[in-house]
């Protein structure tokens, strides 16, 4: 069966090579976004992650930004696919996935309906689901609307973040694309139209709603700072510069301090804790702007002062 692959960053991976090792599939191209540059002028630009991975596997790649050209069209075309895999990629035209004979799919990673969108993995985790998992469906004119092939669910672990996350569903992933491929390649999908009464949006995450508000319970901030940890990471302000929140616990109590404002910093015992609506959540991991990712012992050594500070906003 002839497969075209369309992916560009590590999420992908492993699907791709998950194929590739499946001596009943033929990989005839890989699809991914071009080469992006360093922030050295004199260092060549960064090659994809499934760039990389297809040329480790000696597989032809064609790289675009841009999939609604004629031009990319008519080269899918003439690779002449049974079956087009989507992991990670970029919305493709009608023009582009109908020219795959069995059907063109992708894999999302989210249970569909639920968290339709381009973060389905951080938002799982800003709102505090405990369970999620990988759905592959046929793609359709609408973004993730498309019939479901086959669903797999994973439980979130309460201390991993979203890069965590993302790691264990790509293997997972890679489990459910092959398994897809060969129900295609023997005729015995079976899809199920989704439930549009349970849909819920994963949207773009932005600088506006990955701040960082204090006013919320610890468990819903430390949420939010796993969902977005290591990239692009929830972010709140110190004396008037960006500091970005890595990693947080949700810390001592500090039941015989009296109510603070959000978002009030307090030094104890050479720890770091930012107080929220109900409580006290431990900042361990930071980076304040013009300075390196630092670990929040290595940030006080700066800031001795023991006690209540001013607000992070």
């Amino acid at each position: 069966m002839r497969i075209i692959f369309m992916g560009t960053p590590e999420f992908a991976v492993p699907s791709l090579k998950a194929i590739a090792a499946d001596n009943k599939f033929e990989l005839v191209l890989v699809v991914t976004g071009s080469d992006k540059p360093r922030r050295s002028k004199h260092a060549e630009p960064e090659p994809s992650p499934v760039k990389q991975a297809a040329i480790s596997l000696g597989l032809p790649v064609y790289e675009t930004d841009d999939v609604n050209t004629l031009e990319f069209a008519e080269i899918v075309a003439d690779e002449r696919a049974d079956v087009i895999v989507v992991a990670a990629f970029r919305i493709l035209p009608h023009a582009v996935f109908e020219q795959a004979a069995l059907g063109a799919f992708n894999l999302h990673a989210s249970l569909l309906p639920a968290y339709r969108g381009a973060a389905p993995i951080n938002w799982s985790i800003i709102n505090g689901d405990r369970q999620t998992g990988v759905t592959t469906f046929f793609l359709q004119k609408r973004v993730d609307t498309g019939n479901i092939i086959l669903q797999e669910n994973m439980l979130i672990d309460p201390a991993e973040n979203a890069t965590d996350l993302a790691s264990r569903l790509s293997v997972l992933g890679a489990c459910v694309v092959t398994d897809t491929l060969h129900l295609i390649a023997s005729r015995q999908v079976v899809v199920s139209a989704q439930d549009e009464k349970l849909v819920s949006k994963a949207p773009k995450l932005t600088r506006d709603n990955t701040r960082i508000t204090w006013s919320q319970p610890v468990r819903n901030v430390n949420d939010f700072i796993r969902g977005l940890a290591t990239k692009p990471t929830g972010w709140t302000t110190f004396n008037g510069k960006i500091m970005k929140i890595f990693k947080a616990s949700p810390g001592a109590p500090f039941l015989d301090k009296a109510p603070v404002s959000p978002g009030t910093i307090f030094v104890d015992n050479g720890k770091l804790y930012a107080s929220c609506s109900d409580g006290w959540l431990e900042l361990l991991s930071l980076q304040l702007e013009g300075r390196k990712p630092m670990e929040a012992a290595d940030f006080l050594r700066g800031f001795r002062q023991d006690g209540q500070h001013q607000l992070f906003v």
